[in-house]
């Protein structure tokens, strides 16, 4: 199993974001992915959409993903070019989902307060470290375990088990 390193900029948002601020009912005619990110936390930060970056990295406080189930959330999130979510702590679903679709989310309690819109994060999904570059301050989330690093190596529950 490769490791899983990730280097971004943070995109920083608060607690009990639910999958309506992530994903608005209004763009669910559809489930192409591409699509879905164009609309990703417009509700919520306009400019995320037109200004996230491949491999940027976007963190939550707790509760992240409440609401309703709907697997858009996480899709939405990972086709706008994020490799992994960071929170004080997931709504259940919303993680269910985000490993289904091969979204790496990792919890890290109230240290995610010291974690601040635009510092640069780098994580390894494979031990659970997050180094954030601007500060020098180092956090361990509890590491996916092995089958859910393979299911995010993947690119999701269906390819991990195409693959088998």
């Amino acid at each position: 199993m490769a490791e899983q390193i990730y280097q971004g900029k943070v995109w920083r948002y608060g607690d009990n974001i639910d999958t309506d601020i992530i994903i608005a009912a209004r763009y669910l005619n559809t489930f192409d992915p591409q699509e879905l990110a164009k609309h990703c936390m417009a509700d919520l930060d306009e400019s995320f959409a037109q200004n996230v970056k491949a491999g940027d990295i976007m963190v939550g406080g707790k509760n992240f993903g409440c609401g309703s189930s709907r697997e858009h959330a996480p899709v939405a999130i990972r086709a706008a070019g994020v490799p992994v979510v960071i929170a004080a702590s997931f709504a259940r679903i919303f993680y269910r989902n985000g490993i289904n679709i091969g979204l790496p989310l990792l919890e890290i309690g109230d240290d995610v307060e010291k974690i601040k819109a635009d510092d640069e994060l780098m994580v390894n999904v494979a031990t659970g470290e997050i180094k954030d570059l601007t500060t020098g301050d180092v956090f361990q989330a509890h590491p996916l375990p092995g089958f859910v690093q393979e299911i995010a190596q993947a690119g999701g529950l269906i390819n991990y088990i195409k693959s088998r």
